[in-house]
């Protein structure tokens, strides 16, 4: 069982922050690897609600069903794959810190079928990629409130 753990600290108000990261249309954005994602159930965002995603690893083409297993507004948001080569379960925790963001973001993965590949070398990988991922989004996040008006 691979487990990471990881915050960031994003100056921007947390609604903003959590409205980005729990809509799977934005994932290609900030996660390294995702080529696409939508949404597979009607409704509104929440539990129980499903995402599949399409993206890359390790050279490897991966698509996987989600399910939201955690949402609350403002305060956490997670998911489970329920296919894919990887069992994973995410969840991210949201806080206000002197006037900015903090999300912690906790990860478990278990190799289903990923044959060919050593378990510490995709931990490697995993936890590489969601640095780039949590710097990507702060980036993104704070870039949003001092890009200039486009003209009309």
């Amino acid at each position: 069982m691979i487990t990471l753990n990881s915050s960031v600290i994003i100056y921007r108000p947390i609604k903003q922050v959590f409205d980005f990261v729990s809509s799977s249309d934005n994932d290609f954005q900030w996660q390294y690897g995702t080529l696409e994602t939508a949404r597979v159930s009607g409704g509104s965002i929440g539990v129980g609600a499903f995402f599949r995603s399409i993206g890359h690893l390790m050279g490897r083409r991966l698509q996987g069903t989600f399910e939201i297993t955690q949402y609350q507004a403002n305060k956490e948001y997670g998911f489970k794959s329920l296919s894919g080569p990887l069992e994973l379960q995410t969840l991210y925790v949201f806080e206000t810190d002197r006037g900015s963001t903090k999300i912690q973001v906790s990860t478990r993965a278990r190799v289903v079928d990923f044959t060919q590949v050593q378990e510490w070398v995709l931990e490697k990988q995993l936890r590489k990629q969601l640095r780039e991922n949590l710097a990507l989004l702060k980036g993104i996040l704070e870039g949003q409130a001092t890009s200039p008006a486009k003209p009309a």
